[in-house]
């Protein structure tokens, strides 16, 4: 991809097609499976509960940040120019940002919620109130806006000179840092910082979370009792370890270890490639939206197809 000129997605021009098609498809998943899980939990009322409500956000983010990459990088794959301009780019990285890193945060949130559904049950209305669930959302947002913006204008300062083709399939800053002939120093130490900041911190509520969460299990003398509370935590452990498992190799690491290819690699799988997967892992994992969504065809679709 190019600032302003032009743009190389791939080297191999036989493989737009099929790339375009298998992309499509994974982007059309996306978009099908995260709006249908946001439908199902706002038409059943059995799902109007705070895990459903932050669950709904999560298909939320998922549609966003795959939203500000697939459209732009699917048209790459038909149009003989790939150019892209500056200031859509920097646009492109910071909605990205704000959408990751709300993610992010999202998790830490779920997990907590998740300790207190499973070890308060009796007091679980009581402190995840409706008004509690929509502060910590907008909390959420804001606090990655704030870091969105930080990052965004420590890129403004930087000048390119010589090469313009971003060497990925979007506005990466990592990739972007590479064609600046500034010192980008400080935007290694801040991007590692604050990466390191959010990732160490919200990990660590979700494994204090986890930690008093499998003691209170322990605790459950019902074989029946402790594997419904396992099976409402592992949707979520499946999908954080993936998610923070490719975060870590794509921010946290020397870049300097990796070759381009496989970092072009581990992008499309952290861009398309989990916000399809994280519907996939939830629906398939969790016998309630399963259920919901029998009784939403049963009762909504079919009868209204007849």
């Amino acid at each position: 991809m190019a600032l302003g000129n032009y743009t190389t997605v791939t080297d191999h021009l036989e493989l737009q097609v099929p790339l375009f098609i298998t992309f499509f498809l994974v982007y059309l998943i996306t978009l099908m499976g995260n709006i249908g899980m946001i439908l199902v939990i706002q038409i059943d009322p059995q799902l109007h509960t705070p895990m459903y409500f932050f669950l709904s956000n999560l298909s939320f983010l998922d549609v966003c940040y795959s939203s500000t990459i697939a459209p732009n990088m699917l048209d790459n794959f038909l149009v003989e120019s790939k150019a892209i301009s500056y200031s859509w780019c920097i646009t492109q990285y910071s909605f990205f940002v704000v959408f990751v890193t709300t993610e992010i945060f999202l998790l830490a949130v779920m997990a907590y919620d998740h300790y207190v559904a499973i070890c308060n049950p009796l007091l679980y209305m009581v402190t995840m109130t409706k008004r509690v669930c929509i502060t910590l959302v907008v909390g959420l947002y804001f606090s990655s806006l704030i870091n969105s913006l930080i990052n965004t204008s420590s890129l403004q300062r930087l000048y390119f000179c010589d090469s313009n083709v971003i060497n990925n399939f979007y506005c990466d800053l990592t990739s972007l840092l590479k064609l600046s002939c500034h010192d980008v120093s400080v935007n290694e130490r801040l991007l590692f910082t604050c990466g390191n900041l959010f990732e160490r911190s919200t990990f660590l509520i979700i494994i204090i979370s986890y930690i008093l969460i499998v003691i209170a299990v322990l605790r459950i003398h019902s074989v029946q009792g402790r594997h419904k509370a396992f099976s409402t935590c592992a949707s979520h452990l499946t999908f954080v370890s993936i998610l923070y498992g490719t975060v870590i190799f794509t921010y946290l690491q020397p870049s300097s270890g990796n070759s381009v290819e496989w970092e072009k690699m581990v992008a499309v799988f952290y861009t398309l490639v989990i916000p399809m997967m994280n519907r996939l892992i939830y629906s398939l994992r969790n016998k309630e939206v399963k259920d919901a969504l029998r009784r939403t065809i049963h009762q909504k679709i079919i009868p209204r197809c007849m």
